[in-house]
């Protein structure tokens, strides 16, 4: 199995790094993991709505041209459905059973995502009302990915 974690730009932040590693080392024992970082598509300083549209677009683009019809696609969207991490887990085990062997997970960048990659999309799952950067958001995902693992694994890390 594969997982794919698709983000736009790079985290700065050192500890976010870090985090991403430590994930993806842990999910080595349960799939291939990897992260796929993608260019934002470049805006001004204060960028109009029809700027705003056409770069969301462009990343759309790059996005599907990286996805085949058979993977099973996640978007991470404040407009999906949230879960609790058992009922995440619960669901992708259900996934993985249908046989679904790439799952990709893909974080927007900070204006969000096109409707393009909405309707591809086999899911959306919202991780929180609140907001955050999507470098956060990122390691949020790896996190409960990894939580889903262990919790169908009858592994000790949830609690």
């Amino acid at each position: 199995m594969k997982l794919r974690f698709f983000i736009f730009g790079k985290a700065k932040e050192p500890f976010i790094k870090e985090g991403y590693e430590e994930y993806l080392k842990r999910l080595s024992k349960f799939a291939e993991a990897s992260i796929i970082y993608l260019n934002e598509s470049p805006l001004s300083s204060n960028p109009s709505y029809s700027e705003i549209s056409k770069a969301l677009i462009e990343e759309g683009k790059k996005v599907l041209l990286q996805i085949k019809d058979s993977d099973y696609m996640c978007l991470i969207d404040l407009h999906g459905k949230t879960y609790t991490s058992e009922e995440f887990a619960s669901f992708l085990k259900e996934e993985m059973v249908k046989g679904s062997s790439t799952f990709d997970f893909v974080v927007g960048s900070s204006y969000g995502l096109s409707d393009e990659l909405r309707k591809r999309a086999d899911i959306s799952i919202c991780l929180s009302k609140m907001t955050t950067t999507h470098p956060l958001a990122m390691l949020l995902v790896l996190e409960q990915v990894y939580r889903a693992f262990k919790i169908n694994s009858n592994q000790t890390y949830h609690k």
